[in-house]
């Protein structure tokens, strides 16, 4: 069993997997920093100075001792209430990580050129012309 395992370890695929998913796990932090560092600011400071990152619609009572208007000691204490800015912003990282992804595939295909294609066979079509041409000649 231990031979096994080490041998499915050890395949390309697998490698390749773990590889990539460290590189993404760290990629993802860096572009949520870039959201939440550089981008969430600019966007608020468009909006007039809106922190979106603390805004949200309470569901529940507020306990005592917290503020009414501290998303994050509300989030520890439990209360229920739905944080559309956290939202908005974790939509915003998605679609930025998307893009780099796709400008990175992008890229990896124009580096990895393909290998031309096989030049095509006749067609039916013309397998069959040339079938009845070699009957019509005998």
């Amino acid at each position: 069993m231990l031979g096994e395992f080490r041998e499915f370890i050890a395949k390309g695929n697998v490698m390749d997997l773990a590889v990539g998913v460290i590189i993404g796990g760290a990629f993802a932090t860096i572009t949520g920093s870039l959201t939440a560092d550089l981008i969430m600011p600019f966007v608020g400071w468009i909006f007039g100075g809106v922190d979106f990152s603390s805004k949200f619609i309470l569901l529940g009572s507020v306990p005592d001792g917290v503020a009414a208007t501290d998303y994050t000691k509300l989030k520890e204490a439990g209360v229920a209430m739905i944080g559309y800015g956290a939202f908005i912003t974790a939509v915003i990282n998605f679609l930025i990580l998307a893009f780099v992804i796709f400008l990175l595939v992008r890229w990896v295909n124009k580096v990895m050129r393909r290998a031309p294609d096989a030049p095509a066979g006749p067609t039916e079509v013309e397998l069959l012309a040339e079938i009845r041409d070699e009957l019509r000649k005998k």
